[in-house]
């Protein structure tokens, strides 16, 4: 009994590793549906470190859709590659019931660009809505608006691989709603008239160059926001206040530093007169000395200045 027990172990484990590597139920359910393959292939795609069930699964589900371009070496290499065999078998599915125009290699390439190729198929049959954000403008009356629009787009599978993704679009309408907005003359025929934008956005040609292919846009929503052409005359205004006042400071310190100039003069022409009258004693006690002055003519001075005093006291009453 032991024997046996250790027999029937080691034949489990022999199964075990045959199915494993030869996955006999695999390749039946693939005789079953029509798929011609071999055991030795599902044998060597195991050698070859590729899962048979993906492979298997993708050229059933290809076969019933009446795919038979779709081979089994193709599809190991593209697996082989690092792409998604199923989604690109789903897509291919997808674009012929659609009937979209979409190849075996061109589904691959745009897996491999690290798109996805079924989304894109889904995308091109059913249109993708994509809101932006909040888009503000100034009008040429200087009132800022803020809009919202929403961009209907389709996949474009011709040019999904090197094309702009959803970002550049988004930047690009929103470019269109400024440029659009900001040509307008006043804001009221924007808010009457909000459909002037997604008139004049899509003659631009916005798609160009990108993954996708813009059939609408709508503006979900304007709003009024601030006054801006009032905002910056009041900036205006008062940063020319500030330079008035710059310059009204700027006289006043000129016209004080030349006061304290001119009283400095006057300050040192009073020193001389000062020191030129305390020269006056000298001289005439010189002239005295010398025989040039004498007393009589001290006394007509003496009137002199007297009477000049008396003169200016009656000029000033």
């Amino acid at each position: 009994m032991f024997y046996f027990g250790v027999i029937a172990v080691v034949a489990i484990i022999l199964l075990s590793v045959f199915f494993h590597f030869v996955p006999f139920f695999l390749w039946l359910s693939a005789r079953a549906s029509g798929v011609r393959i071999s055991l030795m292939q599902l044998f060597m795609m195991r050698i070859r470190n590729v899962p048979p069930g993906p492979i298997v699964q993708a050229m059933i589900e290809a076969h019933k859709a009446g795919l038979d371009e779709i081979t089994r070496d193709s599809l190991e290499a593209h697996y082989l590659a690092g792409g998604h065999v199923e989604r690109v078998v789903h897509a291919l599915v997808s674009a012929t019931k659609a009937n979209i125009e979409l190849s075996f290699q061109m589904a691959t390439a745009i897996d491999l660009a690290g798109r996805d190729v079924f989304e894109a198929v889904q995308m091109s049959v059913n249109p993708k809505v994509i809101d932006t954000p909040h888009v503000t403008a100034v009008a040429k009356d200087g009132i800022q608006l803020i809009a919202i629009a929403r961009v209907t787009v389709r996949a474009n599978i011709k040019r999904l691989v090197g094309g702009a993704g959803e970002d550049t679009v988004l930047a690009r309408v929103g470019e269109g709603i400024v440029s659009s907005i900001g040509s307008a003359e006043s804001h009221k025929a924007v808010l009457e008239n909000p459909d002037s934008i997604s008139k004049l956005v899509l003659r631009k040609g916005l798609d160009a160059g990108t993954a996708f292919e813009i059939l609408s846009i709508d503006i979900a929503d304007i709003d009024i926001g601030k006054n801006i052409g009032a905002a910056l005359q009041i900036d205006q205004a008062n940063a020319d206040k500030n330079i008035a006042q710059a310059k009204a400071e700027e006289r006043r310190a000129m016209a004080v530093a030349l006061e304290q100039e001119m009283l400095a003069k006057a300050q040192e022409a009073r020193a001389n007169v000062i020191q030129a009258e305390a020269e006056v004693p000298k001289a005439m006690a010189e002239a005295f000395r010398s025989g040039n002055l004498g007393i009589m003519d001290y006394y007509r001075m003496k009137n002199i200045q007297a009477d000049t005093a008396m003169r200016d006291n009656i000029a000033k009453e």
